[in-house]
């Protein structure tokens, strides 16, 4: 009986990719076709393969250099966590499935998971919020909000764009939640059916973690909703700190921590220059969005002449959008970690 449980298991963790080279020198290594001559953007084999994927469904500018932004972060978590596996950390493969659980998160967002997507992925949230279904939230309840905000005339166009940031901000969060209980569910069903008693012991800190998390990520959404609730009601708070909704989401978060006066003080100041780099990226965006529309139609006149000069400059637009965006994120991610490790001080306080 303990050899067949034994051999369940192991089969599961194999599936998983647990076991095994994943992360071996030659397994993901990119290599080049020689009849390519594109060049390899990314050190792990599998995030060139959704690159490559994604060039080939043709996602919009904006899209694409979002995907590789994420795609850069991923590859940096997952080059680190290589390093802490070979020291022998993370030997309860914890830091592993939160990585596959946020590579999957990338996936679903971009569309690149392999399941029938009814979305457009073509659809660029920089453009007009007027051309969008009602129903493009997925959500009953934002679509409704978006509908009154949309009618109710408190906004202006600029602060309707805004809004629409946050209400898609509010949307990914959500669809990342239910990818964490998905896979948390899966993960319980595993260790009920194929771990003994004394087994399910050792790994109940570990579903413990993850039920943490879906739980942080839960309360973070409903205090999300409840935001874009007011403000669909009300417009925005003219004497609100932060306009972004991701710095002011980190705002809020951070008023809830346990920092002094003083050290609130500093991480305001850190936010506000976080803001003006995450202004800056949206600015390449829109950017690139408009040189995109005029390569196209450089394109359809068939100048060959402005055609490469217009693709040059599209070119650079792109690569410096992706570069922004990859910073921008990982200070997010640096500053969410920070106040993720306050908060846990505060609780074992």
């Amino acid at each position: 009986m303990k050899a067949f449980v034994f051999t369940l298991v192991l089969g599961y963790y194999l599936n998983l990719g647990v076991i095994g080279n994943k992360y071996s020198r030659t397994v993901n290594e990119p290599k080049k076709d020689s009849g390519d001559d594109r060049s390899v953007d990314f050190r792990i084999a599998k995030l060139n393969q959704v690159w490559e994927k994604a060039l080939r469904l043709q996602l919009a500018p904006v899209k694409q250099a979002e995907l590789h932004s994420d795609l850069k972060i991923q590859e940096k978590d997952e080059l680190h966590w290589k390093k802490l596996k070979a020291e022998g950390v993370d030997e309860d493969g914890e830091k592993e499935a939160k990585l596959r659980r946020n590579f999957n998160v990338i996936l679903t967002k971009y569309g690149l998971d392999g399941k029938k997507d009814t979305r457009n992925l073509e659809s660029n949230f920089l453009k007009d919020h007027d051309n969008r279904d009602t129903d493009m939230f997925e959500d009953p309840r934002l679509d409704k909000l978006w509908s009154k905000a949309k009618t109710s005339g408190k906004f202006s166009e600029e602060e309707l764009q805004n809004l629409n940031r946050e209400f898609q901000h509010h949307k990914d969060k959500v669809q990342e939640y239910n990818i964490v209980m998905e896979t948390v569910s899966r993960t319980e069903d595993v260790f009920k059916n194929v771990i003994s008693p004394s087994e399910m012991e050792i790994k109940e800190h570990v579903l413990h973690e993850k039920h943490s998390e879906l739980k942080e990520k839960l309360r973070n959404i409903n205090q999300g909703f409840e935001r874009l609730r007011k403000i669909s009601h009300h417009g925005f708070d003219v004497d609100s700190e932060f306009k972004e909704p991701r710095v002011a989401e980190l705002w809020d978060m951070a008023k809830e921590g346990n920092f002094t006066d003083d050290e609130l003080e500093s991480f305001k100041e850190e936010l506000r220059h976080f803001e003006t780099k995450v202004e800056k990226h949206k600015h390449y965006q829109e950017q690139l969005e408009l040189s995109h529309q005029k390569l196209k139609h450089v394109e359809a006149l068939g100048d060959k002449e402005h055609m490469v000069r217009n693709k040059e400059k599209y070119t650079k637009l792109a690569e410096k959008t992706r570069e922004m965006g990859y910073k921008m994120k990982k200070h997010m991610q640096d500053l969410t970690s920070r106040l993720a490790r306050e908060a846990l001080q505060h609780n074992e306080l």
